[in-house]
């Protein structure tokens, strides 16, 4: 059994959105310092490195991250790469290979280093959900900040997941992992009426 970790390295120079909390950890204990021990804290965005976005992060009275099933966020998963120009959305003719399971990864690497911010990267499309989801889709995940362009006040994708009940993964990485079916393990933290959580995204593979 092979584990491919699909989350980057979170630290201080982790690139987060425009405006939004950037990771910083303060140290309270410090063995390198004569304490009896280690003992630190973070504060930071839940919507940082690789994550699960909740419903109530975009829309009204939708579920907290702590609410939703774990089963979506394990099992059968196919990557796919997808090649566009950067800024544009993936649409159901920009898939070169069929949908085999029921959780999609999008390895497009328009964002290629979690530490710089781009704003021009891949996102999905409104019409790519509904297809998705009637293939049986019930995650899917980008390797990108957001599954809506950046400048998207709408969330059209968000949206369209809402409206099919999927679940989402952003900020992954996929630069190393080759097109296929894995099993996906990436659970979110139990936050209560968070809008999002950090996960660590890894890939199985026998």
């Amino acid at each position: 059994m092979k584990l491919i970790d699909i989350s980057p390295l979170i630290n201080a120079r982790t690139a987060v959105w425009p405006g939004d909390v950037p990771w910083t950890r303060s140290v309270s204990l410090d063995t390198n310092q004569g304490d009896h021990l280690t003992l630190s804290s973070m504060h930071c965005t839940t919507h940082l490195g690789a994550h699960a976005d909740a419903p109530n992060h975009y829309v009204a009275n939708g579920q907290g991250i702590e609410a939703r099933a774990l089963e979506r966020y394990y099992g059968q998963c196919q990557v796919i790469s997808v090649a566009l120009p950067r800024g544009a959305r993936i649409r159901p003719q920009d898939l070169r290979q069929p949908i085999t399971a029921p959780r999609v990864l999008f390895h497009t690497e328009s964002f290629p280093n979690p530490e710089v911010w781009n704003s021009d990267f891949n996102a999905l499309s409104a019409e790519l959900i509904h297809f998705l989801s009637a293939q049986g889709v019930e995650l899917v995940g980008i390797d990108t900040p957001s599954i809506d362009p950046q400048e998207d006040q709408h969330l059209e994708s968000h949206h369209a997941v809402a409206a099919k009940d999927m679940a989402i993964l952003e900020g992954l990485v996929l630069t190393l992992v080759p097109d296929g079916e894995y099993t996906l393990c990436a659970f979110p933290l139990r936050l209560e009426a968070a809008d999002a959580s950090p996960v660590r995204a890894v890939l199985i593979r026998a």
